[in-house]
């Protein structure tokens, strides 16, 4: 083996993972902005509207809900409308609704209702935000796309 195949080998390894990560840096810092701001505004709505120990969780809820049907608009404006800038789907989509949008919660809310004797609650919020966040997507994606048609000459 030559020197020059011999330095080929020890370098080669490094500059496609270097490569990778330039390409990648931009996308991991829009979505960790995009999701600082989304977590940041889930949690204000929280402060503004706080759950009863034992109550229905409306602030988780309706950010869920409504984070989907954004969502669902989101994406049919940059798949059929909008040819996106290649970060704006993941700072907005991945980050800002990502963190907006809290199916964590979600699961802790049921876990708590159920620990604390509420598991009628529990099950109700469990069944009443899938059902409403799949609604929420399917009306907002059948909404656009009609609007999309209804506009088209």
């Amino acid at each position: 083996m030559t020197a020059p195949e011999a330095e080929s080998l020890r370098a080669g390894p490094r500059t496609p993972r270097r490569s990778a990560w330039r390409a990648q840096a931009p996308v991991v810092a829009v979505v960790a902005v995009g999701g600082a701001a989304g977590a940041t505004a889930r949690y204000a709505l929280s402060l503004w509207w706080p759950t009863q120990p034992g109550g229905f969780p409306w602030a988780t809820f309706w950010t869920n809900v409504v984070g989907c049907a954004v969502i669902g608009l989101f994406m049919v404006v940059i798949t059929d409308v909008w040819a996106a800038h290649r970060l704006v789907r993941p700072f907005f989509g991945t980050g800002v609704l990502g963190g907006f949008t809290t199916f964590s919660t979600y699961a802790v809310d049921i876990q708590q209702l159920v620990d604390s004797g509420h598991p009628r609650t529990g099950l109700a919020y469990l069944a009443a935000t899938l059902l409403a966040a799949l609604t929420a997507v399917w009306l907002a994606v059948a909404a656009a796309r009609r609007v999309l048609k209804w506009r088209q000459p």
